[in-house]
């Protein structure tokens, strides 16, 4: 099996790429597993990135085909040229897909350096893609080990101990140019998603209480019920709007609001969305000050070199220890397949034996030296299985045993599932009791 994952974010495109293919993502799983030849995907998508991790069978030699699949599939539903979609991702294998995503999780990735809000991001991509059916065993086990890493970093460093994020900074930006402090300012929100909820937190934190909620779906009011605020129909919409002295967009509506509809007079527009809420024509309108994700990008404060260090430092030894599990994993299996093979073969030789000798004392002594023969030829090539695997060097061990037993490995197997001793390592192919006496 090989995961590898496909990554547009603010870091290699523009934020306008990434809403576009974003556009194209929304039947991937369904049609690409497993009918798309992928064993698992989970799709991570934020305000400044799309994520997709998937988990395939085979060898990267063998994935290209796969890839190509899952950016044809985005172009056809984003209406799209595949030429422009496969440039907006860049590309990673195995240990840099998972070491990625764990800088992802752990902050290091965003636009604002330790932001705390991609840690419940990258937890809902996962539970997204478990009510789905589409998150693998492998990839499961991926996101939780980034959980885990992205608690490493919380805890262990100061690396976001200042709750900065996206929200915070916006609401910075937009508290420097308002014509109102904010809490005494009327704020008008779009969206009733998770970024509309970190929203209202955020203000209700600064005092502002002064909050309408306006949602296309119709879901404003059960929003606010749980939230706070005001909801605001479709009837009050521009009212609202004329009142407000902040309107902020968070939710990414198919067709961003025009100049033309808005009213006159001074207001700042925050828009959030990554597919834009207002058009950026709007920044031309007099008494408008709009701040998009770019400027909360440009405008988010650096965090301490040494808070990064340290927070790098746990990402790497977490991916270190993610790549060696995989490694074992991948020569286990290949040890179980070649036990599997041994076996077999030796099974077969004892019906001979038996259809020569019977099932009587003789038959069982021959069956407890064969199995001790085999033992013992296994023994050292399954220690260097082991040492080969420490060393990230398994994939010498499953070719070898490709090439001169003709096994092939697919999916690596639960090894605890096999016919083993109770206690016994897969390694150990002894697992046979003397034969009893006579």
């Amino acid at each position: 099996m090989v995961l590898f994952s496909l990554v547009s974010s603010h870091k290699n495109v523009d934020l306008n790429t990434v809403a576009q293919v974003t556009t194209g993502v929304g039947a991937l799983p369904s049609t690409l597993v497993p009918q798309g030849g992928l064993e698992g995907l989970v799709v991570l998508s934020t305000c400044n990135r799309l994520e997709l991790y998937a988990e395939a069978p085979g060898s990267r030699d063998a994935l290209q085909p796969k890839i190509d699949a899952i950016v044809e599939r985005i172009a056809v539903d984003a209406n799209l040229d595949p030429t422009f979609v496969r440039g907006a991702f860049d590309v990673f294998y195995d240990d840099a897909a998972a070491s990625h995503l764990f800088t992802v999780v752990s902050g290091l990735e965003s636009a604002v350096v330790g932001e705390r809000e991609i840690t419940g991001q990258v937890r809902r991509a996962l539970v997204n893609a478990r009510e789905e059916g589409s998150a693998s065993n492998e990839l499961v086990r991926l996101f939780e080990t980034a959980a885990r890493t992205a608690r490493s970093v919380g805890t262990q460093t100061s690396l976001g101990e200042r709750g900065r994020s996206i929200v915070s900074v916006a609401l910075d930006l937009a508290s420097e140019v308002a014509a109102r402090p904010l809490e005494k300012s009327e704020v008008l929100v779009f969206g009733t998603g998770a970024y509309a909820g970190a929203t209202m937190a955020a203000l209700q934190s600064r005092g502002c209480h002064s909050i309408s909620v306006y949602s296309a779906s119709g879901r404003s009011a059960e929003f606010t019920a749980k939230r706070g605020g005001t909801p605001v129909s479709d009837a009050g919409l521009d009212q609202a709007m004329h009142s407000a002295d902040i309107i902020i967009g968070c939710s990414g509506g198919s067709a961003p609001m025009d100049s033309g509809s808005f009213p006159e007079g001074s207001r700042v527009v925050v828009d959030l969305a990554l597919t834009r809420d207002f058009d950026p024509s709007i920044a031309d309108l007099d008494g408008v000050e709009l701040i998009t994700l770019e400027s909360v990008r440009l405008a988010a404060p650096a965090e301490t070199d040494e808070s990064v260090s340290a927070a790098r430092a746990i990402v790497e030894k977490a991916a270190r220890e993610f790549r060696s599990r995989r490694n074992q994993q991948n020569v286990d299996s290949a040890i179980v397949a070649l036990r599997k093979h041994t076996m077999s073969v030796l099974d077969a030789e004892m019906k001979k034996v038996r259809h020569q000798y019977g099932c009587g004392a003789q038959a069982e002594q021959v069956e407890f030296a064969m199995r001790r023969m085999m033992h013992s030829l296994l023994h050292t090539p399954m220690v260097k299985a082991r040492k080969l695997a420490a060393e990230g060097r398994e994939q010498e061990f499953m070719d070898a045993i490709e090439a001169l037993y003709d096994i092939t490995l697919d999916a690596p197997e639960d090894t605890a599932s096999e016919s083993v001793l109770p206690g016994a390592d897969p390694t150990d192919f002894d697992g046979v009791r003397s034969p009893k006496a006579s």
